[in-house]
């Protein structure tokens, strides 16, 4: 892999590129699902490629190709030489990037059991053992659960004279219970929705799950939701579980703080922002509990890596700090645009696809609640878990969520379950609501391996710790 990089990079500079980076990945998936008692899916693939980026007269150009012999290879980078040329017709400025460290390094994340070693018969009774402990509850008449296995490696070489070759695997898994009545559907996830919880680690992180242990609360929970009050339509104070706050920070924080976003280079997919790039240290985002950070080092998240595919070394830093935007996720591009060094964003999905401004491990910070005495020093209001869905607009202003199960707080005691919970906001009036924070026992990081941008799509794999957090005020019951 590290010849063919390189070998990338003498075609592209004889063909007359100023700059250009390779970067050759090999990767391989594995997902294995059952759904009410029977095998629902047993799909894998592997991919193998090379992505060629340059700058030529100004402008950047890339290819691709999964055609790795020395032909191929040059061809691809001639290709991407022609297309910047092409650009170049057209560019108002010439492109300019922020000044990047020259690395020879190797990086590799933890893995103690291959997951791809594991067999399929030990990976279906897991799940079918924890299907059947479902279906025991009457009342619960669809189930599913999926494991997923996520292998790269992967070599970037650049003409500045990096070299460098990082390899992980990531394991997600989770199962879900849905009892039905009345025309209404009640899910009940466990540990996440949409798929359960992802992290970057090997098949003890799956074990660790306890899938089939914890499967027997999860259907009485859903069997209990259909005989659940629905959410009051009123303004209260609201406590969310740390999977919901994880998501929140995900869509009203990451997205709107990713600078190609903020300097208005990307619109694809629900995405520009309200923010600005004059807003640094100037724009008050939330209360004063608000600490955000981006932590690209995190151990076992799949926001983590050991360099970005610049090059840029991972790296921790803040996005807000005390409510006030001090940070944003940025490339070497968009970084120079503001005046500032690359804060190591700048990822692909794919060998195919060209590096876009992403988030890391993007993390609410904890703080000094324990979740009783935070629910103890709550008179009146509702406790969430779990997202079910969510609405954002294009800015990452207006917003709604909506959770699997909640329950009513009365006199600093949970009370009564509630069924289809649901809240909605602004963004920094929402933040700005945020009064307490759990401590670190509560905190946890939660993968998001789905998330969408770019124009062709990439699909990112992201993480954001996050710990229950109580907001005031906030308008309830709104989708009925």
């Amino acid at each position: 892999m590290r010849d063919i990089a390189l070998a990338a990079l003498d075609a592209a500079t004889l063909a007359g590129a100023s700059y250009a980076d390779a970067r050759v990945v090999l990767e391989r998936s594995e997902t294995v699902s059952v759904r009410t008692g029977r095998v629902d899916a047993i799909a894998s693939s592997e991919s193998h490629g090379l992505g060629v980026r340059v700058i030529a007269d100004g402008a950047w150009g890339f290819s691709a190709t999964a055609d790795l012999s020395p032909d191929g290879i040059r061809q691809a980078a001639r290709e991407a030489v022609a297309l910047a040329r092409a650009a170049a017709r057209t560019w108002s400025a010439p492109v300019r990037v922020a000044d990047a460290p020259v690395v020879t390094d190797q990086w590799r994340g933890r893995c103690e059991i291959d997951p791809f070693a594991v067999s399929l018969g030990d990976k279906l009774a897991l799940l079918l053992t924890a299907d059947e402990a479902m279906r025991a509850e009457p009342l619960v008449t669809v189930t599913a659960g999926s494991i997923d296995a996520f292998g790269v490696d992967k070599v970037f070489a650049s003409t500045e004279g990096s070299v460098i070759e990082q390899s992980y695997t990531e394991v997600g898994a989770g199962i879900v219970a849905y009892a039905i009545t009345d025309g209404e559907v009640h899910p009940r996830s466990y540990p996440n929705s949409h798929g359960g919880q992802t992290v970057q680690a090997g098949w003890e992180a799956v074990l660790a799950l306890d899938l089939a242990g914890n499967a027997p609360r999860i259907a009485e929970q859903a069997a209990a939701l259909t005989r659940a009050m629905p959410c009051p339509s009123t303004t209260t104070t609201v406590i969310l579980d740390g999977s919901q706050v994880a998501l929140q920070v995900h869509e009203s924080i990451g997205h709107p703080t990713e600078l190609d976003r903020v300097l208005g280079d990307e619109a694809a997919f629900a995405g520009t922002s309200w923010v600005r790039a004059a807003d640094l240290n100037a724009l008050t985002y939330g209360s004063e509990h608000l600490n955000v950070v981006a932590d690209a080092t995190t151990p076992g998240s799949i926001g983590s890596f050991g360099y970005d595919d610049e090059g840029v070394p991972a790296q921790r830093f803040d996005i807000v700090r005390r409510g006030v935007l001090t940070g944003f996720l940025s490339s070497r591009e968009s970084a120079a645009a503001i005046g500032r060094s690359s804060t190591g964003c700048a990822r692909a999905s794919e060998w195919n696809r060209i590096p876009l401004v992403r988030m890391t491990t993007v993390s609410l910070e904890p703080g000094i609640w324990d979740f009783d005495d935070l629910v103890a020093d709550t008179d009146e209001g509702i406790y969430m878990e779990t997202n079910s869905s969510w609405s954002i607009d294009d800015k990452r202003l207006n917003f709604q969520f909506a959770c699997e199960i909640g329950w009513e707080i009365k006199g600093g005691k949970l009370g009564r379950m509630i069924k289809n919970p649901n809240y909605t906001g602004i963004t920094p009036a929402f933040w700005g609501s945020l009064d307490a924070v759990c401590s670190p026992k509560h905190w946890q990081v939660w993968g998001v391996p789905n998330c969408g941008k770019g124009e062709p799509m990439q699909v990112a794999h992201v993480a954001h710790g996050a710990a229950p957090a109580r907001f005031r005020n906030v308008q309830v019951g709104v989708a009925r």
